[in-house]
């Protein structure tokens, strides 16, 4: 970020900066929250959370960000700093629990939750304001609940496009290990690690 900054102020290159915030949605690899709950719960399995669920993330749905970024095309002016992030700051443990009960598995809530230790330095929270890009005309459009549901209803029918996925759903997937040598859920307890809240403004 900082040497795009450095080429826009020292040679005007015309750039434009974004950052975003939690996306999901269909066709998102399901190493990620949502799709590798949601792929854990279809294949009967208890979800993975890291630390106590307390973790908050904001949720903006994949279309969405399409649609910043369109805005951002035809309305942002070069050098601009703009956040893209929706108005769903929710706990990884509510996502969790929405998941199950989309998916009609309200009975089976405490044995399909499962608690992992926390990733190292794992960010308690993020959050962004995106009050300049609503200045462009830019509003967040899909719903949490209608959003969620379309995501699961996605992954239900198109999941086998993703081939073997079973090293992306262990509690702590390890990118570069040989296929099958994941590390377990069984292989860790229950106690979290260390936390960080991540805020970001438009500047």
């Amino acid at each position: 970020e900082f040497l795009v900054k450095s080429y826009h102020r020292s040679f005007k290159l015309p750039c434009v900066i974004t950052r975003g915030n939690n996306v999901y949605g269909p066709h998102q690899f399901p190493e990620k929250l949502i799709p590798k709950f949601t792929n854990q719960l279809l294949r009967g399995r208890p979800v993975t959370l890291h630390g106590d669920g307390s973790n908050t993330r904001n949720f903006l749905y994949v279309e969405d960000v399409a649609r910043a970024f369109e805005v951002i095309l035809h309305k942002a002016n070069p050098g601009m700093i703009l956040n893209i992030g929706g108005n769903n700051e929710i706990s990884n443990l509510e996502v969790a629990k929405k998941l199950i009960e989309i998916l009609g598995f309200q009975d089976r809530m405490d044995e399909l939750i499962t608690f992992v230790p926390d990733r190292k330095f794992n960010d308690l929270r993020y959050t962004i304001n995106s009050g300049k890009l609503e200045q462009l005309g830019w509003r967040e459009e899909m719903s949490w609940e209608d959003g969620l549901k379309t995501t699961v209803e996605w992954y239900k029918k198109y999941t086998d496009r993703f081939g073997n996925i079973d090293d992306a759903l262990v509690a702590h997937p390890r990118i570069g290990v040989a296929p099958g040598a994941g590390v377990t859920n069984e292989s860790f307890g229950r106690k979290g690690g260390q936390e960080r809240a991540t805020v970001l403004g438009d500047n």
